[in-house]
Parts: C-alpha cells; sequence; structure tokens
C-alpha cells in the first residue's frame, strides 16, 4: 500500500484509511465475528490505517479485539463526538476510546465537528495536554470549515482535517482542502462513495431498511437520484475501459488532489476489503481528470448532514 506523510511533519500513514462507521451498523445489522475477520482483512491487506469514533456503536470495541497483538501495526485514529467539549467529557471519551481499543494511546485523536459554545482555544489545550501526557500523538479535526481549521491551528499543531469529499461532492475544494495545504494539514476525506450513490449498486426505486442510515437521505430518491444514476452508469463504463470498476475509481479519484493523505473507505466483508485495497496503486492522469469532468457535467451535489445515531446504547 502507498503511503503519504500526515500534514508538514507527521506520520507516513496508507492512501486508503479503512473506515470502521459501518461495521458499527450504520448501513444496517452486522455480525460481531464477520466485523472482526473483515477489520484483521483489511490489515492483511495494507489497510492499517483505522479510523473509527466514540459515536460508531461498538465499533472501537470491535477494532481493540481485532488488532490485539498487532497494535504496533496500526496508525489508529478515533474521535470525541457529540457537542460536549469540556475537559471532563474529553477525559472521559478519550479513557473509553483507549478502554475499548485496548491501548494505553491513540495515534490520532479529533474533534468529530466543530462547537462553538466551547471555545476552541480551551478544547485543542485540552488535546494538547493529553498529547504531552502521552496518551494521543496527533490532533486533528473532522467536518470544520476552513476558517474553522485556521482558528483551531492557531492555539495548536493539527495534523489532519477529515471533509467529505468525493467526486460527486466537491463542496470541500473551495476552501477546505485549500486550507489544509496552506496549512500544511492532511485532508482524510471520508464518504468517497457517497454513501454508495458511486457504488453502481442501487438502481432507481432501491428502498433501503429503517435501520440504514440512508433509507432517508433525498439522494437516493426521485428525478435527482435517476440523474446520478445515469451519471455514475457512464463512470463505471469508462472505468471498465481502464481496466478497473467504479468503486475502485471513487476511491482513487480524490487522491489525485495534492491536498488529499487518505481516502476512507469502509467495508463489510472480506471481499470488499480486498477488492477496495487494490484502488492504492490507481493513479489518475490529468487526461484521465478532464475526461471524468466532461462526463459528470454540471452534476455537483450539495452536501445534506444525516445524524448520527449517538444516542445508541454504547458497548460496556
Amino acid at each position: 500500500m502507498r503511503t503519504r506523510q500526515l500534514g508538514k511533519d507527521g506520520p507516513k500513514v496508507p492512501v486508503i484509511c479503512f473506515g470502521t462507521w459501518p461495521l458499527g451498523g450504520a448501513f444496517g445489522a452486522i455480525e460481531y465475528d464477520q466485523a472482526i475477520t473483515t477489520l484483521r482483512a483489511a490489515i492483511d491487506a495494507g489497510l492499517t490505517f483505522l479510523d473509527t469514533a466514540e459515536s460508531y456503536f461498538d465499533s472501537q470495541a470491535k477494532i481493540g479485539e481485532a488488532i490485539e497483538g498487532r497494535r504496533d501495526e496500526i496508525f489508529l485514529a478515533t474521535k470525541v463526538s457529540g457537542s460536549d467539549h469540556s475537559a471532563e467529557h474529553i477525559q472521559s471519551a478519550l479513557g473509553e476510546s483507549l478502554r475499548f481499543l485496548r491501548t494505553d494511546y491513540i495515534d490520532l485523536y479529533q474533534l468529530h465537528s466543530p462547537q462553538p459554545q466551547w471555545p476552541i482555544e480551551d478544547t485543542v489545550g485540552e488535546l494538547m495536554k493529553h498529547r504531552d501526557a502521552g496518551k494521543i500523538r496527533y490532533i486533528g479535526v473532522s467536518n470544520f470549515s476552513a476558517d474553522q481549521t485556521r482558528e483551531a491551528a492557531r492555539h495548536g499543531l493539527i495534523h489532519s482535517s477529515q471533509p467529505r469529499y468525493s467526486i460527486l461532492f466537491r463542496d470541500s475544494e473551495e476552501e477546505i482542502l485549500p486550507a489544509c495545504q496552506e496549512l500544511g494539514i492532511g485532508a482524510i476525506v471520508y464518504s468517497v462513495m457517497a454513501k454508495g450513490l458511486l457504488a453502481s449498486k442501487y438502481k432507481p426505486g432501491h428502498q433501503f431498511p429503517p435501520d440504514d442510515e440512508r433509507h432517508n437521505w433525498p439522494h437516493f430518491k426521485g428525478e435527482l437520484f435517476e440523474r446520478i444514476y445515469a451519471v455514475t452508469e457512464k463512470l463505471k463504463a469508462w472505468a471498465q475501459d481502464h481496466g478497473r470498476d467504479i468503486v475502485q475509481l471513487a476511491i482513487a479519484w480524490p487522491l489525485a488532489n495534492p491536498a488529499v493523505t487518505s481516502s476512507i473507505v469502509g467495508g463489510r466483508t472480506v471481499e470488499q476489503v480486498l477488492h477496495d485495497a487494490q484502488a492504492g496503486d490507481w493513479l489518475l492522469t490529468d487526461d484521465d481528470l478532464r475526461e471524468i469532468d466532461e462526463i459528470q457535467g454540471d452534476l455537483r451535489l450539495e452536501s445534506i448532514a444525516i445524524p448520527r445515531w449517538s444516542d445508541r446504547a454504547k458497548p460496556s
């Protein structure tokens, strides 16, 4: 697996990061043993950069079991979620993450979302205390705007930012990714598959079950989805003409942006993990990118927040 440096002076990490939101059950229930097997297959395939969060249901506990005896192979990222950025909650959340993940340090500890009601200088200062104590090694932010990222970086060393970014959702190109380059921050981009819109798996009329977070997502409904589907079918054909498929295209495309360090991908099965890992060696050329833009035309989707189900019971 190729690697890139995280931030201007950070460690080398794989260009594909394995995200564990799906293994927590975001797209429907998953058997515990299947999740462990999938995680171990991801690590074996070179996806040793693992991303999770306080609010990803039981994914932290699953990771903890899967990496036992292999901690030194893993670059482990998690997040403090929710609206409480008090020193007390950060300390409690970090302690829980360390316990679930069965480790005594986190490689990358991230703020899951901005919480302006808590002064960012206090929040970053608290994270730096834990860094100085050896409990975390690097600090990151997620879902922060360009201005919020700059503000956080004024109060401490920020190594990563985690924005939404994909062929279909390109909002981050306007300000966030340029700010990351300006500040020397590595972008770890999520939802590169656009929650399955780029999987060429779901056709117009598809109904997601109630326990799948996408069941009310407007991008999978009506005329908008029909338009998206028409474009993704053309992208699918383009990828096949290049000896790949649309899933690998969706993973490789963000990596063509010089601001991006890693594409975050999720997977629920061993087969998906092994397939996704192969995208790590696909280097898209400028001509490739121009052809993709021509196929896509003016289809640019607006991000719509989907609530995280953080009120579900966490593992004890």
